[in-house]
């Protein structure tokens, strides 16, 4: 199964931050593949059809609101992360279909050029090894990194690299690198790493390097979601109206 991460850009002039992580289900390993760094959509497009097999099953985890069916004023589920996540300052702008059209319309285009629908449901692990069963479908689910940074690394508030002065911004950057190096060898130790990534744990911020972090976080949170079946996710809001996929709240382990 092919597992995509994506940074998306809400407009065509700036890039895309992709990763990709291919999941072998019968053994429960994974393998991260690599990245890219499209722009626009017919680039993103060829960049995702260049990594799936014909007939591979394929979970997307996009940060961008990509079901928003307001023209208009805000969504449910950006709602309701202000209600759940305020007091960690990891809630969402608003989303309606005036101010981010392309989430909505790249969707439509990984629906009808690859077959991706919107959802998160996935069959149990013991029914995806079976060869016998029909293969699982290609999934597109919205994720929000903040929040979910917030419960994987198990953080009062979020990590505040997107605003701010220069050099606390980058000060904030090498700190969620080092979080992230060490989620790796916590909670992802099936996952074998290339080159390319140890070398982006360790490099100084520039925007492309961000996104392209971006799109391994969001790749990990595909990763986390397929690699317990959603039994460790939770969804918030609705297919109808827009949905957010999260890692659950992690409890203490049992000594």
């Amino acid at each position: 199964m092919l597992l995509i991460g994506l940074d998306l850009a809400w407009g065509e002039k700036n890039s895309d931050g992709l990763c990709f992580i291919r999941y072998d289900v019968a053994r429960r390993r994974a393998r991260l593949l690599g990245y890219d760094y499209p722009q626009g959509d017919l680039a993103l497009v060829a960049a995702i059809t260049g990594r799936l097999r014909p007939d591979e099953p394929a979970f997307a985890a996009i940060d961008a609101p990509i079901v928003c069916p307001n023209l208009t004023g805000t969504r449910p589920v950006d709602r309701l992360t202000h209600t759940l996540f305020h007091r960690e300052h990891a809630a969402c702008h608003p989303a309606n279909l005036t101010k981010c059209p392309r989430p909505p319309r790249i969707l439509a285009r990984l629906a009808d050029d690859l077959c991706f629908v919107s959802g998160w449901s996935l069959p149990p692990i013991e029914t995806q090894k079976s060869k016998t069963e029909t293969p699982a479908p290609r999934l597109a689910a919205e994720v929000y990194p903040h929040p979910a940074m917030v419960r994987l690394f198990r953080l009062p508030r979020i990590i505040k690299y997107k605003r701010g002065p220069v050099a606390a911004r980058r000060l904030e950057f090498r700190r969620l690198q080092g979080l992230l190096t060490a989620l790796l060898a916590r909670e992802f130790p099936f996952l074998l790493l290339d080159p390319e990534t140890n070398a982006l744990l360790a490099t100084p911020w520039t925007k492309p390097v961000e996104d392209r972090t971006d799109a391994l976080f969001c790749a990990l949170l595909a990763l986390w979601h397929v690699h317990y079946a959603g039994t460790r996710s939770e969804v918030l809001g609705d297919l109808a109206t827009g949905f957010i996929l999260l890692p659950a709240v992690l409890r203490p382990t049992a000594e």
